[in-house]
């Protein structure tokens, strides 16, 4: 396995040079959000909620929509969601404020009571939970993502995370090259193991920069031929 100075190397060889890759990532680096634990629980609904309407779907009309989204789902307060009633349902799939799909409209409820019991587990609303979660258990924060949530899996819950500040190891395709170049996994690592051989890398790579998991993520993606 590379260090991360040797593949910080390939990218800079890739993009211009050292200097121009320093800037690079200086300027994703200013770009993120800070201080995710602060977030409200709605904020954290009303991101997964974006996110999962835009999986498989022009984002652009997600985008365009998503004031109305706001509007329909009256601010996204989980509470109030986490008790969607069948008239609700009812209303919001015949609302032209939103993209009327059922399952995923449900998954707002679902995805309500999960941050409402997480809050309650917690004494702590649940965005704190989450948004201290240890860099170190990243898989095991998209497992619990995946097993409570409802359509949280793969890069829904990945990106929705990235947009909300917290440390982020996003699994494109550039960034799985990446790890199969480097000799952390063959293929890319949808089980266990291979989740816990990359957590291993991120955790050598995050102990030799100092980076969190968002700079690494970047970084090796710029490491890889366009």
């Amino acid at each position: 396995m590379r260090s991360l100075k040797e593949i910080e190397a390939l990218a800079a060889e890739r993009h211009g040079g050292a200097k121009a890759l320093a800037a690079r990532l200086a300027e994703f680096d200013a770009s993120q959000p800070e201080h995710p634990e602060k977030r409200p629980d709605d904020r954290w609904l009303s991101t997964f909620t974006r996110f999962v309407f835009s999986a498989g779907f022009n984002w652009k009309v997600i985008e365009t929509k998503w004031p109305g989204f706001e509007e329909a789902f009256e601010g996204f307060e989980p509470r109030r969601w986490a008790m969607m009633s069948d008239d609700d349902l009812d209303s919001l799939v015949k609302d032209t404020r939103i993209v009327r799909h059922a399952g995923k409209i449900l998954s707002v409820r679902d995805n309500a009571i999960f941050l409402r019991d997480l809050a309650e587990e917690h004494g702590k609303p649940a965005g704190a939970v989450l948004g201290t979660w240890p860099q170190t258990d990243y898989f095991g924060l998209l497992r619990l993502l995946k097993e409570r949530g409802n359509r949280l899996g793969g890069n829904s819950a990945t990106y929705a995370l990235r947009q909300l500040g917290v440390e982020s190891f996003i699994l494109s395709r550039d960034v799985v090259a990446a790890l199969v170049r480097d000799g952390v996994v063959d293929k890319p690592p949808t089980g266990k193991a291979a989740q816990k051989k990359v957590q291993e890398a991120l955790n050598a790579w995050m102990d030799e920069s100092g980076h969190g998991l968002s700079r690494i993520s970047r970084t090796l993606a710029l490491s890889i031929d366009a």
